[in-house]
């Protein structure tokens, strides 16, 4: 039988076996193997989810972002590049909602890929993901200052210890009114989830309140002074299609809020109801609210002329519509507040469940007893972020936010790939059940040779009845042995095609967006891809998913429409997206994973909680614990 203990030899191929090992979804034996450990509280409906959701996405692209990327990449077509971003997050949301569902527990993309993937790939995106909630957070921080001066009278109104500095000898303006901010959220989240979320549903109320007057009020101003945004020589799309999908790239930093109610699935009262829907309604509000606010705001001031910190402030203003822009102005405070919480929530509960992988020291994974919060890993979290929204510039910080989060919905659609038609078949259990783990294996072993030794009897008896007997145990046998057979080569198959996929979206949406190689060759190069996609998504729509899909994880939970086409899509939505970005936010986060590529080869490898792990069939897990219990003394 397939039982395969992890080796903890050195070598090449012990170093692979490392990437590609899997862990298995939290199960009632898992749990109470882990009894001896402080559990988050199951404190969450599908009403806060969607606060969660909300207040987490609603701030940060509308009172930061639309100024800016009006101005450099979407021109008027700022709704447009809302849309693309928005429909790239719910063919993303999509695959979420199923995962989370089925694997309902803290880690969010890196759990998912951790247990369809490998260990290599999940700590890429956790350690992606560390960047993206701490940056996403400090961006976030970094907008409530020019935001909070107009309160006192003007962007240099502010008290001198909040006010915005330039350092010349570090060539950088720091920002101590975010880094305030920061830990006095930073505070609120050690408190408990119940009380935190409460808090986000109050500012997340006046955040939909201040949305809903500006859309009503700037659309009253827009019917009343012609729309002067949208009657520019230079049309609707300005900057051109490439410019339309640059700014749509950027802004998909304003739809990672429902990545937030993913990485709370621990904490939830009924995954399997609750974050689908949470996670469907939160995106919808959202992606409707951001079009809506964006195509008021460029329709009311001419995108050139939008003010980068404060657009939909200064838009009312330009108006002479003062008191207008006070409300906006408290609407977006308490919305960026709002959306830093939902930022910060999320990363404390990476770390933790990477440290309880093992792949990060302990202290990420301690809970207090108490409050039944990761407490060590959020006021971490905090320093870190504090300092950053202190000396770091926005705009840098949203394309950094955005490779974290388009690599990881990628991960995860490819992950419901893998779900559907290549799960695992073999689950790691702890290699103190060895000993029950070898007497189902010797149980097996001798099932198949008594079954093998009845065949052959059969096949040596004569008469009626023994030609009877003979005639069908080896026709059932080789009917048996081809079901194998076949089973094997369907999941080799999918495999390879999903991999063909995955090939040919990066080579086609690579060739697609560099516009500077020559056409021809660019030409070639597109057709090479498009045809791998093609014939990767003709295979996986032509042959069968696994039937052991049904079975994986927790069942009754939502299912992903429209597979293979929906993942697929959501591959090379988000790939083209992140190849959009600039050359200096990807060396940036390139010098990141390095970093975390070499924390992994020094610690996270040989800590791992797999590295002693025994992989056995998935099918005979319930039978080992049956037979491990059978095994105990009975008190």
């Amino acid at each position: 039988m397939g039982f395969v203990m992890e080796s903890n030899g050195g070598g090449a191929k012990s170093g692979f076996r490392s990437l590609v090992r899997r862990k298995r979804v939290d199960s009632v034996h898992s749990k109470s193997s882990d009894s001896g450990h402080h559990q988050l509280a199951k404190e969450l409906s599908i009403l806060h989810l969607i606060a969660i959701g909300v207040g987490s996405t609603i701030g940060a692209g509308v009172y930061i972002l639309v100024g800016t990327v009006a101005r450099e990449h979407s021109g008027p077509a700022l709704a447009i590049s809302f849309l693309i971003a928005g429909i790239a997050a719910a063919l993303s949301a999509f695959c979420y909602a199923e995962l989370a569902s089925r694997c309902p527990s803290a880690g969010s993309a890196y759990h998912y890929s951790y247990i369809c993937v490998g260990e290599g790939l999940a700590w890429i995106i956790g350690w992606a993901l560390i960047l993206e909630y701490t940056i996403g957070g400090s961006a976030v921080a970094r907008g409530v200052s020019p935001n909070l001066a107009l309160l006192f009278g003007g962007p240099d109104s502010l008290p001198g210890f909040m006010a915005r500095h330039y350092v010349p000898w570090l060539g950088i303006v720091v920002d101590p009114c975010a880094a305030i901010l920061v830990f006095v959220v930073t505070g609120l989240l050690c408190v408990g989830i119940k009380e935190s979320t409460f808090v986000q549903s109050v500012v997340t109320i006046a955040n939909i309140c201040a949305m809903i007057f500006v859309i009503i009020a700037g659309g009253y101003l827009g019917f009343k002074s012609g729309w002067v945004g949208y009657k520019l020589s230079a049309g609707y799309f300005p900057f051109g299609v490439d410019g339309m999908l640059a700014g749509a790239s950027t802004v998909f930093f304003s739809y990672i809020g429902f990545d937030s109610v993913a990485s709370t699935a621990e904490e939830v009262k009924n995954p399997q109801r609750d974050l689908p829907l949470g996670i469907g309604a939160a995106l919808s509000i959202c992606c409707m609210l951001y079009m809506l606010v964006s195509a008021v705001i460029v329709g009311l001031v001419p995108y050139y002329a939008m003010d980068p910190d404060t657009p939909i402030s200064s838009a009312f203003a330009s108006h002479g519509i003062q008191w207008a822009a006070y409300i906006i102005t408290i609407g977006a405070v308490t919305a960026l507040c709002s959306t830093l919480m939902g930022s910060l929530l999320p990363q404390p509960r990476i770390l933790m469940a990477m440290a309880r992988d093992g792949l990060l020291p302990p202290f990420f994974s301690e809970v207090n007893s108490r409050t039944q919060v990761p407490v060590k890993s959020t006021i971490l979290t905090g320093l870190i972020a504090a300092l950053l929204a202190f000396s770091m510039d926005v705009e840098q910080l949203a394309g950094m936010v955005s490779v974290g989060t388009l690599l990881a919905f990628t991960m995860v659609a490819i992950s419901v790939l893998i779900l559907r038609y290549v799960p695992p078949n073999e689950v790691p259990l702890p290699s103190s059940l060895q000993a029950a783990i070898d007497s189902v294996s010797m149980r097996h072993s001798n099932l198949i040779r008594t079954e093998e030794t009845d065949v052959e009897v059969s096949n040596g008896q004569t008469g009626v009845s023994g030609e009877t007997s003979a005639e069908y145990p080896p026709l059932i046998a080789k009917v048996v042995a081809q079901a194998l057979f076949n089973e094997k080569r369907r999941r080799k198959i999918a495999g390879w095609s999903i991999m063909l996929t995955c090939v040919g979206a990066l080579i086609l949406t690579y060739s697609a967006s560099n516009l500077g190689i020559p056409s021809y060759f660019r030409l070639t190069v597109c057709g090479i891809g498009g045809l791998l996609l093609l014939f990767g998504l003709g295979v996986l729509t032509y042959i069968e998913q696994d039937d052991t899909r049904h079975n994986f994880g927790h069942t009754g939970g939502f299912i992903c429409p429209w597979v293979p086409l929906l993942p697929i899509l959501s591959i090379l939505i988000n790939m083209y997206l992140l190849l959009n970005l600039g050359a200096d936010t990807w060396i940036r986060v390139s010098i990141w994973l390095l970093i975390g590529v070499f924390v992994y080869a020094i610690y996270g490898r040989t800590h791992s909680s797999l590295r002693h792990a025994v992989y056995v069939p998935a099918s005979h897990v319930d039978e080992i614990y049956e037979s491990n219990e059978e095994s105990l003394p009975s008190e």
